[in-house]
């Protein structure tokens, strides 16, 4: 357990740091899922629909640091190209 004033600190960021990375980490998940869901069905209109928020929220936890710059890119290109394949 923490005993200095600086350590108990730490701590206390440490918690909120890592509830709002929960946060963000989650809501991408659900956005690429959704869009994945819409690639599986077969339906291209929808897919594409789904692709536009999946990606917005990729750059929101590139842009906070939740994910490296080159992960986010990759998530991406990924979802971008299953979409095109369609």
């Amino acid at each position: 357990m923490a005993n200095h004033a600086s350590a108990k600190k730490r701590i206390r960021q440490t918690i909120k740091r890592t509830a709002r990375n929960r946060h963000i980490r989650t809501t991408v998940r659900t956005y690429v899922k959704r869009c994945r869901e819409a690639i599986e069905s077969g339906n291209k209109a929808e897919a594409k629909e789904a692709l536009k928020p999946a990606i917005k929220h990729i750059d929101m936890a590139v842009s906070k640091g939740v994910y490296h710059r080159k992960t986010g890119s990759r998530y991406i290109s990924r979802l971008a190209s299953q979409v095109a394949a369609l």
